[in-house]
């Protein structure tokens, strides 16, 4: 897979299960969208898990500097 999506050992680890009707049972308590592949595996956008638990927010705070204004 890409890095678009989480892989198997990821999405196993955030949820703490094994079994794909467990893990989506938990994803759904966080939050988390995901869909369920023809394979029954659960598939997860890593973009929408960086944005549901603010680490998209935090880099992107970090890139802006604050300066303060001493024009003023």
């Amino acid at each position: 897979m890409s890095d678009m999506f989480l892989s198997a050992e990821e999405i196993t680890s955030m949820t703490s299960r094994v079994q794909h009707a467990a893990q989506i049972r938990a994803l759904r308590s966080m939050g988390i969208e995901h869909r369920r592949r023809a394979d029954g595996s659960v598939a997860v956008l890593r973009a929408h898990v960086e944005q549901a638990f603010g680490a998209a927010a935090a880099a992107k705070r970090k890139k802006t500097p604050t300066e303060p204004n001493w024009e003023q």
